[in-house]
């Protein structure tokens, strides 16, 4: 291979002297080198593997949208991700890619997510109801039950039951961490594939698969129409008028579980944290939201009004991304502002640092959800850039309204100051969201 050229190194030494703390939380070690060394940098992770990291968003735009035909995500999706979720949307490459796009596509359409809006609210507002509020308890499983528990019911209506539900998320969290730990500690690559953790996974991710093999089968016996999620991938048809086989709707539906819960329930939970330590932007939503169900019983009509709460979400998704990183390998040699770019080179933009840069934002460690509302916002990332934008984005964007909404009609966040704490692992995920509530009523 080529070398790369133009891009400050970091020696294998430090990474390797660094090693324990990455595993930790790379988010340290990745920053001081873009403090040191500037907005792109690269290292030697061994065997001569080499990784381009960047916070340049002009280069993520490059990348990612103006010559994205030149690259194409990394196997740590197409085949780490893949070997657990399968080849879907997120996991596939080139033209499986592209006819799963096209097909999928229409299901995420909002006229038919308007058809889902009553059934998000429902399972939203019976997950909020188990907050309590006679002392401070950890808010991070509430909110990951919510973000699962709406996904299910999206997918499949009422026909799944709670044992089933408890079985598909633990072992689509266990998947995660498994991979992680793959991902983190690659010198220990021999004992994940013949100590046996790997295989162990595997088989629970069969598990996974056959208890959704069992209801997708349900529901055609039925001959029922629920007009959820699943109905209308049961229906979606390629240009050749044939229907998704049972294994790639399978491989579909396991990458909704995945990305559909994870992402949200981790920026649901970080706006919570920032909500607590800003008890001001609580009433402003209250307001809004009350003023929005005054003047309308439509739920789309009510999501449209309450903009503010929108721009909530997309100021804590600015500060704690969900998909806090973005990788690529390029298919031929490239070159942008003076980088060259060998074939085959790993790319890995950090959305985390993009979004808090001071080139691109002010004042951009503030909690200011404002600064959504008069522009547009560029260098941000919280659903990715060009055709692999989450297909989803809609989708999670109304859950989220609906639940900050509904929070803070029934609770208020009790007020917290400390520092909020961290996970990286394949998402940005809260630690320790320890907060209080109070009844409105």
């Amino acid at each position: 291979m080529k070398e790369i050229k133009g891009i400050p190194k970091v020696s294998r030494i430090q990474f390797y002297t660094s090693a324990a703390g990455i595993l930790k939380n790379p988010l340290p070690f990745h920053h001081r080198n873009f403090e040191k060394l500037g907005d792109t940098f690269q290292l030697n992770v061994g065997l001569g593997r080499k990784i381009i990291f960047s916070r340049d968003a002009a280069f993520a735009d490059y990348v990612l949208q103006k010559n994205q035909k030149n690259y194409h995500k990394s196997p740590i999706q197409t085949q780490d991700m893949a070997k657990y979720l399968g080849k879907g949307l997120l996991t596939s490459e080139g033209e499986l890619w592209r006819k799963q796009r096209r097909l999928v596509q229409p299901a995420f359409h909002k006229k038919q997510l308007a058809n889902l809006l009553d059934s998000i609210k429902a399972a939203v507002v019976t997950e909020l109801n188990k907050i309590k509020t006679d002392k401070p308890h950890d808010i991070f499983p509430v909110f990951n039950d919510l973000a699962f528990q709406t996904v299910v019911k999206s997918l499949f209506s009422s026909a799944v039951g709670q044992d089933e539900i408890n079985r598909l998320q633990y072992i689509t969290e266990a998947a995660q961490k498994m991979l992680v730990r793959e991902l983190r500690q690659p010198y220990f690559s021999w004992y994940f594939k013949w100590g046996g953790p790997i295989k162990k996974h595997l088989a629970l991710t069969q598990e996974a698969r056959e208890i959704l093999k069992g209801l997708i089968e349900e529901r055609k016996k039925s001959h029922k129409r629920e007009d959820d999620l699943l109905d209308m991938l049961l229906d979606a048809r390629y240009e050749d008028g044939t229907a998704m086989d049972e294994k790639q709707l399978i491989d579909e539906i396991l990458i909704l579980f995945t990305a559909g819960h994870e992402t949200t329930s981790n920026a649901l939970t970080f706006t919570s944290e920032l909500l607590a330590r800003n008890p001001e932007e609580q009433e402003k939503i209250f307001s809004e939201v009350q003023k929005a169900e005054a003047e309308s019983n439509d739920l789309m009509e009510f999501l449209r009004k309450c903009s503010y709460t929108q721009h909530v979400i997309e100021e804590a998704m600015r500060l704690y991304p969900p998909a806090y990183f973005m990788d690529r390998v390029n298919k031929e040699d490239d070159e942008f502002e003076g980088k060259f770019i060998p074939k085959g080179s790993e790319l890995l933009f950090s959305m985390y640092e993009i979004h808090r840069h001071n080139k691109y934002w002010n004042d951009p460690e503030e909690f200011n959800p404002s600064r959504f509302q008069d522009t547009k916002a560029t260098a941000y990332y919280p659903f990715g850039a060009g055709p692999r934008k989450c297909i989803g984005n809609n989708f999670a964007m109304y859950e989220m309204i609906i639940s900050i909404a509904e929070l803070m009609k029934k609770y208020r966040i009790e007020p917290k100051t400390a520092p909020i704490e961290i996970t990286p692992l394949i998402t940005l995920k809260p630690k320790n969201a320890v907060l209080q509530f109070e009844s409105r009523t």
